[in-house]
């Protein structure tokens, strides 16, 4: 039963082996849990007392084995406590640990202490690691593996992190925010294949051009982090009407970065690209993947057998009796199980998919972002790249100043002493942003993505404030600032 579980993701050699993370769910758990069995001989700690969660993580090692001590850390309540996208992010940052050692030749419960530095220097400085990544994304990781070791010290396991200082995180060492006109030179280059000219690119080979552009649309008009416009689902999006602006939605708690969900606005042109990939390019996945027979050799299905509103639907279930949930309780992982029947046949419930007309995994979009820096680098512009979370900065800095110029616009007649009293008196603003964005904590939208305003001017918002062109604007107010980026070819002419 355990082979089959993990064939298909251990080589046959277990010295090429890698350590594998894994999610279960209720076919698997009493094969799992059979496996777990005693954590050590002289303590006789059982786990099989009660019924292991759906969407439990446990790890397989290079063997091909799982792991006992780290399956136990791993299921214990102060893990298990954390909140979902924590708990993901931490079980990455120890599967890049584990794997780590294995190329070092150490196993994880006998570490030095200048393993630890060494594996620092690796993931941030190394020029040989071609996926180095940020101090910030670092200092994640360290924050996740020390939880482990303080977990894995039951077993007489020493951290070898406790020692290490954790890097200085930088701020602002990169480029944070696109204004209007940055966006779309980058959107039109790296996703929709124009060349320099604005001209579509012969040479371009997108295939998924429509659905490409309604994401990224729609992370720069909403303002939501990329784990999270990733996962709506079709009952989620709001009924359009021509003569709105914005449309009201709801992100879902289980979906949401710390369990937090909240409200959040969907621009009228940002929705009109959903809806037209919806029926368009998604629509001709969906056949292709029917002719295929693909959603009946999609095993780990669960059909929708009534929908309830954009609120809650009733679902099948492994356990054969039908399920009412909330959207607002259904997990990522959940929905991309999801399909419904219609009159032409099944379809998923997921709004995003694969070319395939698979449900698509969130973690494929860093992917689009990649190839369409890659895109733009090849095309002579270089220091022009964009990231999911550098549309979340653009949002928060375009709300911003459409904030301010709607604040401003009718108090030309003040004094110099009380334009600049104005500089300070920003608190309304501020939170109309952390409302845009879902912050729990309004300092986290003042010091994060909001830093090329804290030195602006009132003057200049009082002089664009007429007709509020906020394109203009911010095209003007920003042109010299290092971490904004404008179009590159406008600002070359």
């Amino acid at each position: 039963m355990w082979h089959d579980l993990v064939e298909d993701h251990v080589g046959d050699d277990p010295g090429v082996g890698r350590w594998q993370m894994h999610r279960y769910d209720g076919r698997t758990a009493d094969a799992v849990e059979r496996l777990f069995g005693d954590i050590l001989p002289d303590r006789r700690i059982k786990i099989t007392g009660r019924r292991l969660r759906d969407q439990q993580q446990f790890v397989v090692g290079p063997d091909g084995r799982p792991d006992l001590r780290v399956n136990w850390c791993l299921d214990s309540p102060k893990w298990r406590n954390l909140d979902r996208l924590t708990q993901r992010d931490y079980g990455y940052s120890l599967q890049v640990w584990l794997n780590y050692l294995v190329t070092v030749l150490l196993n994880w419960w006998d570490v030095p202490d200048e393993a630890a530095d060494e594996f620092l220097f690796w993931r941030v400085t190394d020029p040989a690691n071609e996926q180095r990544i940020e101090t910030g994304t670092f200092v994640r990781d360290l924050a996740g593996l020390r939880k482990f070791y303080k977990l894995a010290a039951r077993f007489g396991v020493s951290d070898p992190f406790a020692n290490l200082d954790p890097p200085r995180i930088v701020r602002h060492q990169d480029v944070k925010w696109l204004d209007p006109a940055g966006y779309a030179r980058w959107r039109d280059l790296g996703i929709r294949g124009l060349d320099l000219s604005g001209r579509p690119d012969r040479w371009w080979h997108g295939r998924n051009e429509q659905r490409d552009r309604a994401f990224c649309d729609g992370l720069y008009g909403t303002g939501l982090r990329i784990s999270e416009w990733a996962t709506v689902v079709l009952p989620e999006l709001p009924t359009y009407d021509r003569r709105r602006g914005f449309f009201t939605s709801m992100l879902a708690d289980a979906c949401a970065k710390g369990g937090y969900g909240h409200k959040y606005w969907i621009p009228r042109s940002a929705l009109q690209g959903v809806l037209a990939y919806v029926e368009g390019g998604r629509a001709a996945a969906i056949r292709r993947a029917r002719t295929e027979g693909r959603y009946e050799q999609f095993t780990d299905k669960r059909l929708v057998l009534a929908e309830h509103g954009s609120h809650a639907v009733t679902v099948s279930t492994d356990r054969g009796k039908p399920a009412r949930e909330r959207w607002n309780d259904v997990e990522p992982e959940t929905r991309l199980r999801l399909f419904r029947e219609t009159e032409h046949g099944l379809e998923p419930v997921a709004l995003w998919l694969n070319e395939d007309g698979l449900p698509r995994d969130p973690r494929g979009w860093e992917h689009t972002f990649a190839t369409a820096n890659e895109r733009i680098r090849q095309l002579g512009l270089a220091n022009f790249r964009c990231t999911a979370h550098m549309l979340r900065h653009s949002c928060a800095l375009r709300w911003y100043a459409i904030g301010k110029l709607i604040k401003y616009a009718r108090l030309g007649h003040l004094t110099a002493d009380e334009q600049r009293d104005f500089r300070e008196e920003v608190g309304d603003i501020w939170h109309l942003v952390q409302t845009m964005l879902g912050h729990r904590d309004v300092e986290t939208t003042k010091q994060v993505y909001l830093e090329p305003f804290r030195e602006l001017e009132v003057e200049y918002l009082l002089a664009h404030a007429d007709g509020f062109p906020v394109e203009a604007f911010m095209a003007d107010v920003f042109a010299r600032h290092q971490w904004v980026r404008t179009d590159p070819l406008a600002a070359a002419q």
